[in-house]
C-alpha cells in the first residue's frame, strides 16, 4: 500500500506538469527521485515517515545551500534554493516552537534520563520533521546543564 503524502507528492508533481510551473514540476521530481533511492535502500515501499525523512532532508540541504551562496554573495541563486525549500515545506507537518521542545526535553528529563544520548534517542522520534536536530541538541545541552 503506497503512502497516503507519496501520492500527494506525485498528483503535485503531475498537476505542476499540467501547468507547465516547470521549477516546482523539477523540485518535486527531484524529491521524488530521492524517495524511489530511499526505497530502494530500505528494500520496501516508502511509509508516510520514510516519506517526511526524505523532506525534512531535502529542506535542510536547500536552506544550508542558500545559507552559503548568501555568504558568498550569490543572492539570487540563494532565492531560488529558499524558493525550493518553502515549496517542500508544505509537505511538513507544523513546526514545534522552541518553547514546545524545550517542554518536551523537560519531560523526557523528568523521567530520569539525564545524559545526552539517551535524552536525544527519545527526542528525535518526536521531532521528526517538525523541528532543527541542531537547535534541539543546543535545548538538551541546555537543559541539561540547568
Amino acid at each position: 500500500m503506497s503512502s497516503p503524502l507519496k501520492n500527494r507528492l506525485q498528483n503535485d508533481r503531475n498537476e505542476a506538469r499540467k501547468g507547465r510551473e516547470k521549477l516546482r514540476t523539477l523540485v518535486l521530481s527531484t524529491t521524488l527521485s530521492e524517495l524511489r533511492n530511499r526505497e530502494i535502500e530500505l528494500g520496501k515501499e516508502a511509509e508516510d515517515s520514510d516519506v517526511l525523512t526524505v523532506i525534512t532532508k531535502a529542506v535542510k540541504r536547500r536552506k544550508e545551500a542558500a545559507a552559503l551562496m548568501r555568504s558568498g554573495s550569490r543572492n539570487e541563486l540563494a532565492e531560488k534554493e529558499e524558493a525550493e525549500a518553502e515549496m517542500l515545506s508544505v509537505y511538513l507537518p507544523e513546526a514545534l516552537s522552541e518553547d514546545e521542545v524545550r517542554q518536551i526535553v523537560q519531560d523526557i528529563v523528568g523521567e530520569g534520563l539525564r545524559e545526552m544520548g539517551p535524552v536525544m534517542g527519545r527526542l528525535m522520534p518526536r521531532l521528526k520533521g517538525r523541528f532543527d536536530g541542531k537547535e534541539a541538541n543546543r535545548i538538551v545541552r541546555e537543559v541539561l546543564a540547568e
